[in-house]
């Protein structure tokens, strides 16, 4: 049962964290409800790497066992940001998370596009390309900083969203 858990649960939670994500850049959700969820998100990647360990070992599953791990101290750095709201590390920090993540999952979903066939090949790329362009669009709306680019933030969210989702319900669909 728990092995099912673990194959099938990251097709809900990817959905969610960006969708939160999303949330709360439209100020819709609070700091301490982010900050739960970041803590709650730390604890999450520590133990699937753990209980996750030998079945992630070859493959393309090596290399999303390579995301999880760079991905812990990545939110890590987000939960940081979120603690110290007065230091002026903060927002870089909380930054640092955000794009971390709309990257991070990118050359895993190349590498799973590469040893795929078909409609899942297709799928996977597209994954990586909208992570990628989300990033971009995020990184891009953030250095302008003003009000319109706000949207160009969200927009970029969306977009790694759709495609990291996309991606993961894809791998859980065939695996």
């Amino acid at each position: 049962m728990f092995r099912r858990i673990r194959e099938t649960v990251p097709a809900a939670l990817v959905p969610l964290a960006w969708t939160f994500a999303i949330a709360a850049h439209l100020g819709a959700i609070g700091r301490r409800p982010v900050l739960i969820g970041h803590l709650v998100m730390d604890v999450l990647l520590v133990l699937f790497v753990v209980l996750s360990w030998t079945d992630m070992r070859e493959g393309v599953l090596r290399a999303w066992r390579g995301v999880i791990l760079a991905g812990i101290p990545v939110t890590l750095a987000g939960t940081l940001g979120l603690l110290v709201v007065t230091w002026p590390l903060s927002a870089p920090l909380r930054a640092v998370s955000v794009v971390g993540w709309t990257l991070l999952p990118a050359p895993a979903l190349l590498s799973t596009g590469r040893e795929s066939v078909g409609s899942a090949r297709t799928v996977n790329y597209a994954a990586a390309a909208l992570s990628v362009a989300g990033a971009a669009a995020y990184l891009a709306g953030l250095v302008g900083g003003a009000a319109p680019d706000a949207t160009v933030r969200l927009a970029g969210l969306a977009l790694v969203g759709v495609g990291q989702t996309a991606g993961i319900v894809d791998a859980v669909v065939r695996y």
